[in-house]
């Protein structure tokens, strides 16, 4: 049975992934918890004030970057980033989405990043994201359970069991209503949720979202899943590490968590960890420091980041898929991710670090690497260790199901990464 504080840490995450069904929600939350632990809010076009001790925090898009830096800054502290993304694969609302035919109202959807497209099939879903007004405002907009995507019945299809096959256009557009076409608005349907007129709409970034609840359960309340595990589990244990620390920060590093969008589609954009996001942030930190370019490169040679994102967890049905010896189970603690062809940034430095991370913490730990034969993803490690040139090193949680609509962790995984991303932080 996990520790009281496992469980209260597992179900503040599914208040979290409630909170936030898009990367724009997952921003706005962060800044939220952070706010209402004492951090202050700054504005990119502002000027920023030097405040050593101070906490702020930046949002740009569905991206944050958070930070504390110490009292004892100087023009030669260096930077502990914990790296995560705010995005899932899932489904994006297309321009004139309101669809549909033979008297059902469907909504136009792209696939976004690289789901599970079956595992969205006969869900309950919601749509989320925000919508840019015609002066400009952005305003978050999020439905409660609105479209489900029907798979066709077994009778109508009685090779469904052997092989589904599901083509991305004809098959993946949701219901959403009954009626015709001509008297429907899909996007005011989202625009009432949002208490604006939908004729001030000017433009969107909307995606879905499973609309059920995360939940404890299995014997011992041993299993965790939500939607948008990956990667708001990391992003989550950030946020509780970053708020456990700020209350008496000692740290000798400045303590920072980058929350990174659109990793499931390559990161190459203004708020990706490609982008010039987190180099602008920690140059203008060091910046109110008053560190100049060669202070700047040496603090960074000192620096660290931890990119956390979720690993495959050892599947019991597709044993053969896995490593034959590495193979990390739920329950067993936060996971190191390795790649000799650095997929994943981590190297002997990164691992030995790591390790001591996790013996600080009490943390048991456990390695991931892949099978030879099936090539595993990436993460925001490999471009920020390229970018930045800090010492980089890929962690995570392992789970199943990934790229689901609905993932699956362990319940004393999650707590556990909190626990040592907290450890990182103080140092």
């Amino acid at each position: 049975m996990p520790a009281p504080a496992a469980l209260a840490h597992a179900e503040d995450l599914a208040d979290f992934v409630a909170a936030s069904p898009s990367s724009f929600h997952a921003a706005a939350e962060v800044a939220r918890r952070l706010t209402d632990a004492g951090f202050t809010t700054l504005r990119e076009g502002e000027e920023w004030p030097a405040q050593p001790g101070g906490r702020f925090v930046v949002v740009r898009d569905g991206a944050v970057i958070a930070w504390i830096v110490p009292g004892s800054a100087t023009r030669a502290t260096a930077v502990r980033v914990f790296g995560a993304h705010s995005d899932s694969p899932g489904f994006a609302l297309k321009p004139k989405p309101t669809t549909g035919r033979l008297g059902w109202l469907q909504a136009g959807v792209e696939v976004y990043g690289g789901p599970l497209v079956n595992s969205w099939l006969d869900r309950e879903l919601r749509l989320a994201g925000r919508l840019v007004l015609e002066d400009g405002t952005q305003v978050l907009a999020a439905t409660g359970p609105l479209l489900r995507l029907p798979q066709l019945a077994i009778h109508l299809d009685r090779s469904a069991n052997d092989a589904l096959t599901l083509d991305k256009q004809s098959h993946t557009q949701p219901v959403w209503g009954l009626g015709e076409t001509e008297s429907a608005d899909l996007l005011g349907e989202i625009a009432r949720t949002a208490g604006v007129d939908a004729s001030r709409i000017r433009g969107y970034d909307l995606v879905t979202a499973d609309a059920a609840r995360g939940v404890v359960f299995g014997a011992d309340d041993a299993f965790f899943a939500a939607g948008r595990l990956d990667d708001l589990a990391s992003v989550h244990a950030g946020v509780v590490a970053l708020e456990h620390a700020s209350d008496g920060f000692d740290g000798a590093d400045i303590a920072m968590l980058a929350v990174f969008d659109h990793e499931e589609v390559g990161s190459a954009t203004r708020s990706g960890a490609s982008g010039p996001f987190l180099s602008d942030v920690i140059e203008r930190i060091h910046l109110s420091l008053d560190m100049d370019r060669d202070a700047q490169h040496r603090a960074l040679s000192r620096s660290w980041c931890v990119s956390s994102d979720v690993g495959h967890a050892v599947h019991p049905n597709y044993p053969e898929k896995h490593d034959p010896v590495v193979q990390p189970r739920l329950g067993s603690g936060p996971i190191l991710k390795i790649n000799a062809n650095q997929r994943y940034a981590t190297d002997g430095v990164g691992a030995a670090a790591w390790h001591g991370w996790c013996a600080a913490a009490g943390i048991a730990a456990q390695e991931f690497v892949s099978n030879n034969a099936v090539p595993c993803g990436s993460t925001i490690g490999p471009l920020t260790a390229a970018r930045l040139g800090i010492r980089t090193v890929d962690v995570g949680i392992p789970i199943l199901s990934m790229h689901s609509a609905r993932e699956l962790a362990g319940v004393t995984d999650l707590h556990a990464l909190a626990r040592v991303a907290e450890a990182y932080f103080v140092g």
